[in-house]
C-alpha cells in the first residue's frame, strides 16, 4: 500500500504543482478571463487519464490468462521506462519548471482560447497518462485480492491535491529539488519491483523461459500471507520465491539506476515553493 501511496503522491504532486503555477500566474497577471480554458484543459486531461486507466483494467479482463500476463508484463516494462525517464527529467528541471510553464502560457495567451486549453491539457495530460499506466502496473504487481493498493493510490492523490492547495495559498513551502530527489529515489526502488514482476508475467505467458528456475524460496521464513510478508510486498513488491531472471533484472536495473540518480550534480541555490504571489 505504501508503494502505491508514494506513486499517487509523487505523480499527483507534479500535476498539482503544474496546475498551481498556471493558475497563480494568470491571477498574478490579471488574466482571470483565461482561467476557464485552463480548467477545461485540465478537466479533459484528467478524464483522459481516468479513461485510459479504466481501459487498461477492464479491457485486460476480456483476454485469456496468457494474453493478460503478456499485456501486464509488457505494460509494466513500459511503465518503468516512462517513470525512470520522468524521475530523471524532474530531477534536472525541477528548479526551472516555473519559468518553463510561464513561457508556454505567455505564448498560449497570445494565440487564444484553443491554445490555452491545449497548453493545460498537455501539461497535465502527460502526467496523468504516466500516472495511470504506472499505477495500473504497480497495482497489478502488488495485487493481494484487497482494495488496499487502490486505496493507497487514492490517498496519495488526495494528499497531493491538499499539498498543491497549500502551496497555492502560501501555507506551505518545500524545497522541490530535495523533495523530488528523495521521492524519486524511492520510486526507483518501487519501479525495480514492478520491472521484476513484469518479467515474471512474461515468463507466465511463456514469452520468456525460466519460470521454474527459482533463485531462492524463503516462503517458509516469510509467508506471503503474513503481516510482514504483506508489508514487504506492498512496499517493495517483494516475492519470497522469485525466479533467477526476476532477481537478475531487479539488480541490473536498481543498482545502476539508483547510482546514476543519486550521483551528485552541479546545483544552484535551492528553490523552495513559495506562495501564489511568488509563483
Amino acid at each position: 500500500m505504501f508503494s502505491n501511496y508514494l506513486i499517487g503522491l509523487r505523480e499527483g504532486l507534479e500535476a498539482s504543482l503544474v496546475v498551481c503555477i498556471l493558475i497563480a500566474y494568470l491571477v498574478k497577471t490579471d488574466r482571470r478571463d483565461a482561467l476557464k480554458p485552463i480548467w477545461a484543459g485540465i478537466a479533459v486531461a484528467i478524464a483522459l487519464a481516468f479513461g485510459f486507466g479504466c481501459a487498461l483494467e477492464f479491457g485486460s479482463q476480456e483476454l485469456t490468462f496468457q494474453a493478460q500476463e503478456a499485456l501486464g508484463g509488457s505494460l509494466s516494462i513500459l511503465a518503468v521506462a516512462l517513470v525512470t525517464w520522468m524521475v530523471f527529467w524532474m530531477r534536472r528541471t525541477a528548479r526551472h519548471l516555473k519559468s518553463e510553464l510561464h513561457g508556454r502560457l505567455d505564448a498560449a495567451l497570445a494565440m487564444g482560447t484553443g491554445a490555452l486549453v491545449a497548453t493545460a491539457f498537455l501539461a497535465v495530460g502527460r502526467e496523468g497518462l504516466e500516472t495511470a499506466l504506472f499505477v495500473w502496473a504497480s497495482v497489478h504487481a502488488a495485487s493481494d485480492g484487497t482494495p488496499r493498493p487502490l486505496l493507497g493510490v487514492a490517498l496519495g492523490l488526495l494528499t497531493a491535491v491538499l499539498l498543491g492547495w497549500l502551496f497555492y495559498r502560501g501555507a506551505l513551502r518545500i524545497n522541490l529539488a530535495k523533495f523530488f530527489t528523495w521521492t524519486g529515489g524511492m520510486l526507483v526502488v518501487v519501479a525495480a519491483g514492478v520491472l521484476a514482476y513484469g518479467f515474471h508475467d512474461l515468463q507466465e505467458a511463456d514469452f520468456l523461459p525460466g519460470l521454474t528456475d527459482k533463485a531462492f524460496d524463503i516462503s517458509g521464513t516469510i509467508p506471503p500471507d503474513s503481516w510482514y510478508g504483506t508489508l514487504l510486498k506492498g512496499v517493495f513488491n517483494f516475492q519470497p520465491d522469485p525466479t533467477t531472471l526476476q532477481v537478475t533484472v531487479w539488480l541490473l536495473y536498481l543498482i545502476p539506476t539508483l547510482a546514476l540518480f543519486l550521483a551528485p550534480t552541479r546545483t544552484t541555490a535551492p528553490t523552495p515553493v513559495r506562495d501564489a504571489a511568488d509563483t
